[in-house]
């Protein structure tokens, strides 16, 4: 269904170099990008372009609009978010979303990578020593950095450092200026190594499940849609908040296919009860 097609990678910020190899090799396409296709217009980080939609619809558009200037029916985007972890409050994580979509064949599928290696933070600087010690701590200067007036500006941003005498040279500006510097860690991945290999796990996850092909029509896809919570307690024998199944539906034909016990534990933990341990 793949083999041999042209891929689009719409992508402003290089993310070819980890999509491409992955996707050529258990696909069988030929990657490709667009260099007219600007994806800042859809938002930036540093704010002077607002975000207006989610990570999905954002991916979705950057796709259509690649299409559009392509005249390519398959194509690959991705989008990342970046905040506390949802289930650990003060550790900061990466979520990224890979979206596929063959407008030939009517084919959407998702990979997603939540993860916490990430460097993502910023600091409000007033001398070289602090600016070092931020710097360091967020793996300058193989993640590159922005420098900007305050925490919220969108004038005057100097992004994309990755020198120690271009940090403190346009630091040193500032200071005389107006005695303080807000640094931040480059979140576009060909800035961020670190963000790279997140989007590289989210597009593994997306490829495992193009791979995945429904047992009754055969067409690609073929994926968990919902989660069943009800695994039952060891102790007394109570549903739990634990996953006790997974269902699978194939987009195509609407296919159903149920997998129990995908964890491969049949019973929970009386410790993960709300009954035995409320």
């Amino acid at each position: 269904m793949f083999t041999g097609r042209r891929l689009l990678v719409a992508t402003k910020h290089k993310k070819e170099m980890v999509l491409s190899p992955l996707l050529e090799e258990a696909l069988a396409v030929q990657c490709f990008t667009d260099d007219r296709l600007d994806t800042d217009l859809l938002g930036t980080f540093t704010g002077e372009v607002e975000r207006i939609d989610d990570p999905l619809t954002t991916a979705r558009k950057k796709i259509e609009r690649g299409m559009e200037l392509t005249g390519c029916d398959l194509a690959v985007a991705s989008e990342g978010s970046f905040g506390p972890h949802p289930s650990l409050v003060f550790v900061p994580a990466n979520d990224e979303l890979v979206l596929f979509i063959d407008k030939k064949n009517n084919i959407e599928a998702i990979g997603r990578s939540l993860s916490t290696e990430t460097n993502f933070s910023g600091c409000l600087v007033s001398n070289l020593d602090e600016l070092r010690e931020f710097a360091r701590r967020v793996q300058f200067p193989s993640h590159a950095l922005i420098v900007r007036e305050s925490e919220k500006g969108t004038s005057h941003i100097s992004k994309g450092i990755s020198s120690w005498k271009q940090l403190e040279d346009r630091c040193n500006e500032l200071f005389e200026k107006r005695g303080q510097a807000y640094v931040e860690t480059d979140m576009r991945a060909l800035y961020n190594p670190s963000r790279m290999k997140v989007i590289g796990k989210a597009a593994e996850q997306l490829i495992a499940k193009l791979c995945s092909h429904c047992p009754q029509c055969n067409f690609p896809g073929f994926a968990v849609t919902d989660v069943l919570a009800g695994l039952p307690c060891q102790l007394c024998e109570m549903p739990t908040r634990s996953t006790l199944s997974y269902i699978y539906r194939c987009q195509h034909c609407s296919f159903t296919k149920k997998e129990q016990f995908p964890n491969g534990k049949q019973m929970e933990d009386p410790m993960y009860c709300d009954h035995c341990n409320p």
